[in-house]
């Protein structure tokens, strides 16, 4: 009997040329192009520059970023992108991208604020270039989800502390601008903690606020809509939304009022809920309580809305559930009436907060997973680089892919296997280097048209 499936001989040699691997990797560097982050980060940084220096530090900063999105974990892993000079240009040694971190660090808020008003200035020019699929296009709510996160740490470094999750490392607060269901989201605010610092702070949550709100511009500003989980739902947080006319959609906690209005409630006042496709829902509903609380110390026109749903098979009831339901409660100050004031609609977009959990968990894979840094500075700059990388990949999604595309809604590592991860050769000639990817690489022409469609937006 002859066997059919024989595989050939494999030989390995190390002695190839002019091959290059990561050239997906050009999406990325022709969204630092097309967005101007490159030259505006330039411009930014130029106080850390030093006399004869031959490594721009906003070339440094963003080398470590497309680093990131394509992987790394750690300053080191840079030495991806040193062994393709063709593709990505003259990379700093680790001595020197070493250096210019612990310089940035050493300048504190100064350095943190450069770097953030040229994301911000970038950001601006790149929904511009994205027209309808840009966040707020046609007057449509901005969603900024807030949530705090757990990054562990392994080793002893500058204030990591014993968390609530009686685990030892860092309670970051981040906020995400969110790109709906046709797209991922961009990391508007990483705030590094203590990690005992706690999860209903109001200090944190207006400064994640204020640092995220900078990130929009200004003009977008009334169509921001603020979403958190029940830590947010402070007195302070809520006065300080309502004080520069936010949008706000804020989880609140059960108090002993409240559940004793809901069992006030009569039968007629629960509607039916949505579920994730806007359909109605089975086993779950929608009321507002606002009328049978006391709301004199709340900001004037705050609503509070109630959800009741029959656990899922297996869940276990909490002390809260009332007569083998669970509830839960938001607020929010759009009034009622119109599509947006229905209370199913409304109970629809807060639970849509949760795409937020997707953010942070794609954040963690794109260096947020664990601090490499020991000083807390440092580790400050390090969540600046994961914002960045977040960016460049969600900016490459939303300029490079239709909204009907799958690689729109593609999270980091599906990002990184199909598309960044693709070899090619290099042929250079008539004064251009064309990068030939393979034949059978089944998503080379993705790549390929996704990277002429950068090519042909105008830098600012």
């Amino acid at each position: 009997m002859q066997t059919t499936g024989r595989k050939p001989k494999i030989v390995v040699s190390s002695d190839g040329s002019q091959i290059a691997s990561h050239a997906g990797g050009l999406l990325l560097t022709e969204v630092l192009r097309v967005s101007g982050l490159g030259r505006g980060l330039s411009q930014a940084l130029a106080p850390w520059r030093r006399p004869r220096a031959i490594h721009d530090p906003a070339k440094v900063v963003t080398d470590l970023a497309v680093a990131l999105a394509l992987g790394g974990d750690c300053l080191a892993d840079i030495a991806v992108l040193r062994s393709c000079p063709e593709l990505f240009g003259p990379i700093a040694s680790d001595p020197t991208v070493s250096r210019l971190v612990t310089e940035l660090a050493a300048a504190g808020p100064k350095a943190l604020r450069a770097i953030r008003t040229a994301r911000a200035a970038a950001r601006e020019h790149v929904w511009a270039l994205a027209g309808e699929r840009a966040p707020g296009a046609g007057g449509a709510l901005i969603p900024v989800d807030l949530d705090a996160t757990i990054v562990i740490a392994h080793s002893e470094k500058e204030r990591a502390a014993p968390t609530w999750k009686k685990t030892f490392g860092f309670h970051p607060m981040t906020a995400f601008i969110d790109h709906g269901h046709n797209g991922t989201g961009e990391a508007a605010t990483l705030l590094l903690r203590n990690g005992n610092a706690g999860s209903n702070t109001a200090a944190d949550h207006i400064t994640a606020g204020r640092l995220a709100l900078a990130q929009i511009p200004t003009h977008l500003h009334k169509q921001v809509l603020i979403r958190t989980d029940s830590g947010s739902g402070t007195h302070e947080f809520l006065t300080w939304i309502t004080s520069r006319r936010l949008k706000y959609s804020i989880g609140f906690n059960l108090t002993d009022d409240i559940c004793a209005a809901i069992l006030r409630l009569p039968e007629q006042a629960w509607q039916n809920a949505y579920d994730a496709d806007g359909q109605v829902r089975d086993g779950a509903w929608v009321a507002e309580l606002t009328g049978l609380l006391d709301m004199t110390s709340w900001p004037k026109a705050m609503r509070v809305i109630v959800r009741k749903e029959r656990p899922h098979p297996g869940a276990q009831l909490r002390f809260t559930d009332l007569d083998g339901h669970r509830f839960t409660c938001f607020v929010t100050g759009t009034r009622p009436g119109g599509g947006r004031g229905q209370l199913a609609d409304l109970e629809l977009r807060h639970r849509r907060r949760a795409r937020c959990e997707d953010r942070i968990r794609t954040a963690k894979d794109t260096g947020l997973r664990n601090l490499p840094l020991h000083s807390f500075a440092a580790n400050q700059i390090w969540l600046e680089l994961i914002a960045l990388a977040c960016e460049l990949t969600a900016w490459a999604q939303m300029l490079a892919f239709d909204d009907g595309h799958p690689a729109r809604r593609w999270e980091p590592k599906r990002l990184r296997l199909r598309l960044f991860s693709a070899a090619a050769r290099l042929v250079k000639g008539g004064r251009q280097l064309r990068v030939r990817l393979a034949r059978r690489w089944r998503w080379s022409e993705l790549i390929a048209t996704a990277i002429s469609r950068l090519q042909a937006l105008p830098a600012p």
